[in-house]
C-alpha cells in the first residue's frame, strides 16, 4: 500500500485541510493499492493563491531559464521510467512492456520537446509600428484523465510552463500516483515555489472549485464530453479560457484499392491499443460493401490474437479497463449493439471466464453495425470495434463525419493522392494516411464536440499565450 498523505503547493509538501482520502484500486485485482489525499475547496484555493503569487516572477523569467527547468524534468521522469511505467500499469492496466514504452515515454518526450521549442518560440515580432508580444494567459487549471494520465499531464503542464503561466493540477482520482511522481521529480529541480501545484480530489468538489476560482484565468481540461460541457458552463462566469480535447468516435476509411490484410490489422490494434481507453481510437471500420466478409475475417483473426492478462506480469496483450464502472459500460453498450442488430463476430459482453477477478472485458467486434445506431455513434472507451459498410466513396465521407464527434480519422488506399482527397474531407482534428505514425510535433485536438484547443508542439505552447499590441510612435 502506498499513501501519499500531503498535496505539493508553494513549493513543499502540505497536509490538506481535510481528512477525507480516496482509495486507488487495481484494475487487475480489484484491491487497494494506494490512497491519496481528497483535496477541499479550501486546499484547491491555496494552491491557486500559491500560483497566483508564483505568476509574476515566473512569467519574467526568460524562455532559456524555463527550458533549462523542463529539460532538469526531463531528465528527472527518465530516471525513474521504470517507475513509472510500473506505476500506471498497476494504477490503470495497461500492460507493463506498453506502459513503460508509452505511458512513461511520450511525457518524458513532451518535456524534452518543450524545452527544445522555447529556443526558437518567437515570442514578439513587429507589425508596422506595433511591438506584438506573447504573454503567458496567467494562472492555469489542469485537469487531466486517467487513460494516459502522465502523458496528457505532460502535454499540458510542459506547454504552460514553457509558456510561463503558473500550474495547479488536479489528476483523475482514479490515477492520481503518477502525479505524485511528477511532483517530486518537479520539486527536485528547484522549480520556483507555486509555479506548479499539485491538488488530487473529485471532480464535483476539487475540479469544479478550479474551475470556478475567480483568480484562474485558464482551464485546460481533457475527458469527457459530458464533464467538458460542465466545465464550459462553469467557466463562463468567470470569462476564463477554457481548452477543451474531448471525446471521439473516429473512423478509419478503407477504400476499395486499399491493402486490406494490412488495413485491418492496423486498425484492430488502433482500436484494442490501451484497452480500447483512447479518445482518438478508430472505432469505426468503414469498408466496401463488397468486401465485408473479407473485412470481417481479417478482423476476427487479428482480434482472436489479443490476449488478456495480468497488466504487471504482462501475461496478455491487453489489461483490463481502468474500472469496474468502465467495464460493466462496456459491457452494457456491447449488449445494446447486439440487441440493435449488429452481428457479433469475436467476444461479447460476459466477462472472460479465465479471468473471475478484475475489470476485464473480452476484445469484441461488432459487424454490420448500422450508422445511426449506439455502437456507431457513441463513444465505448473499451476494446470494440465497430464495422460499417458504404456503397461509394461519398457515403463513405458522409459516415466518417455523421457524428457529434470530430477528433481523429484514418484513412487507406494504394492512391496517396485518393486517400489525401478523402483526409481532406473529413471533419477531424488528424487523419492518418495508411498507418503514418504519431507526431508529437503535430497539433493534437478536435472539431466539434470533442473540444476546442490543441495540444502538443507550437500549438499548445500557444494555447497558454495571450497576444498584446504595443503601438510606438
Amino acid at each position: 500500500m502506498i499513501h501519499h498523505n500531503e498535496l505539493y503547493m508553494a513549493g513543499k509538501w502540505t497536509t490538506p485541510q481535510g481528512k477525507a482520502t480516496i482509495e486507488v484500486v487495481s484494475p487487475s485485482t480489484e484491491a487497494v493499492i494506494a490512497s491519496v489525499p481528497a483535496a477541499s475547496a479550501q486546499d484547491v484555493s491555496d494552491a491557486v493563491e500559491a500560483a497566483k503569487a508564483a505568476l509574476t516572477p515566473w512569467s519574467q523569467t526568460t524562455p532559456e531559464q524555463r527550458a533549462a527547468f523542463l529539460q532538469q524534468i526531463h531528465d528527472g521522469l527518465k530516471a525513474r521510467k521504470e517507475e513509472i511505467g510500473r506505476t500506471i500499469a498497476a494504477e490503470m492496466g495497461m500492460p507493463l512492456k506498453m506502459a513503460t514504452r508509452i505511458q512513461a515515454s511520450l511525457p518524458i518526450a513532451s518535456f524534452g520537446m518543450y524545452a527544445k521549442l522555447l529556443a526558437e518560440f518567437p515570442f514578439e515580432e513587429t507589425v508596422g509600428n506595433s511591438l506584438v508580444t506573447r504573454e503567458p494567459v496567467g494562472v492555469v487549471g489542469c485537469i487531466t484523465p486517467w487513460n494516459y494520465p502522465l502523458h496528457q499531464t505532460a502535454a499540458k503542464v510542459a506547454a504552460a510552463l514553457a509558456a510561463g503561466c503558473s500550474v495547479v493540477l488536479k489528476p483523475s482520482e482514479v490515477a492520481p500516483l503518477n502525479a505524485f511522481i511528477l511532483a517530486e521529480v518537479i520539486h527536485d529541480t528547484g522549480l520556483p515555489a507555486g509555479a506548479f501545484n499539485l491538488v488530487t480530489g473529485h471532480g464535483p468538489e476539487a475540479g469544479e472549485a478550479l474551475v470556478t476560482h475567480p483568480d484562474v484565468d485558464m482551464i485546460s481540461f481533457t475527458g469527457s464530453t459530458t464533464a467538458g460541457k460542465r466545465i464550459s458552463a462553469l467557466a463562463a462566469d468567470t470569462i476564463k479560457r477554457v481548452a477543451l480535447e474531448l471525446g471521439g468516435k473516429s473512423a478509419a476509411v478503407l477504400m476499395e484499392d486499399a491493402d486490406f490484410p494490412t488495413a485491418v490489422k492496423a486498425t484492430v490494434n488502433n482500436c484494442f491499443l490501451n484497452s480500447g481507453q483512447n479518445c482518438n481510437a478508430l472505432t469505426r471500420m468503414l469498408v466496401p460493401e463488397h468486401r465485408y466478409e473479407e473485412a470481417a475475417e481479417l478482423a476476427r483473426d487479428v482480434a482472436s490474437s489479443f490476449t488478456l492478462g495480468d497488466p504487471l506480469s504482462d501475461a496478455g496483450k491487453l489489461g483490463p479497463v481502468a474500472s469496474k464502472v468502465q467495464q460493466e459500460r462496456v459491457q452494457a453498450y456491447i449488449r445494446t449493439g447486439l440487441e440493435e442488430g449488429a452481428e457479433l463476430l469475436i467476444g461479447g459482453a460476459e466477462p472472460p471466464a479465465e479471468l473471475p477477478k478484475g475489470c476485464y472485458v473480452q476484445p469484441t467486434i461488432l459487424g454490420r453495425v448500422m450508422p445511426h445506431s449506439t455502437m456507431g455513434q457513441e463513444e465505448i472507451f473499451g476494446p470494440v470495434l465497430s464495422i460499417i459498410t458504404y456503397r461509394d466513396e461519398d457515403e463513405a465521407v458522409r459516415i466518417a463525419n455523421d457524428t457529434r464527434y470530430g477528433l481523429a480519422g484514418a484513412v487507406w488506399s494504394a492512391s496517396e493522392e485518393r486517400a489525401m482527397t478523402v483526409a481532406r474531407k473529413l471533419r477531424a482534428g488528424q487523419v492518418d494516411i495508411n498507418g503514418a505514425p504519431f507526431n508529437l510535433y503535430a497539433p493534437f485536438g478536435g472539431f466539434k464536440q470533442s473540444g476546442h484547443g490543441r495540444e502538443l508542439g507550437r500549438y499548445g505552447l500557444e494555447e497558454f499565450l495571450e497576444y498584446k499590441s504595443i503601438q510606438r510612435p
